[in-house]
């Protein structure tokens, strides 16, 4: 099975940045939510895996830091790569995620990173909005799977 990849791979050097995330969509099934990060950029929820951590336990602490949710039992989308410059921290990126989708959540908790900003997108929007083709991607396997 090949492996989807989005972004540009030149010959630069990049750093491998793995990361977890989640499309969390609301009862009626019409809605996403999406994180906008300081930089105005959105993203699905999730983030890099730590050093130690299994996919399910970086998908918890990510979620509680960014939305405050919890989620019961995602679904496994799959796996896509992504490349990228980071102007922020002005470094190339090659980034494996791990895509993971869900209608069961709660908010347990006010989350823990302030300086996002958390949104819900009809999906035709959210799509225009994601920042990363690997995202994109993962919204568009989840719904196939509902259908």
């Amino acid at each position: 099975m090949t492996i989807p990849s989005f972004g540009e791979k030149t010959a630069s050097v990049y750093q491998t940045r793995i990361g977890v995330y989640v499309v969390i969509y609301n009862e009626e099934k019409k809605e996403i939510i999406l994180v906008q990060a300081p930089n105005g950029a959105y993203f699905l929820p999730g983030g890099e895996i730590e050093k130690g951590e299994t996919q399910a336990l970086a998908l918890k602490r990510e979620l509680l830091e960014e939305l405050g949710f919890v989620v019961d039992n995602p679904a496994y989308l799959g796996v896509a790569d992504e490349y990228f410059h980071s102007n922020h921290r002005k470094t190339d990126y090659y980034n494996p995620g791990y895509f993971y989708g869900s209608q069961v959540f709660q908010q347990v908790a006010e989350p823990l990173e302030q300086f996002n900003h958390v949104e819900w997108f009809d999906v035709e929007t959210a799509l225009k909005k994601l920042k990363r083709g690997s995202h994109r991607w993962a919204v568009e396997q989840f719904f196939k799977l509902e259908k």
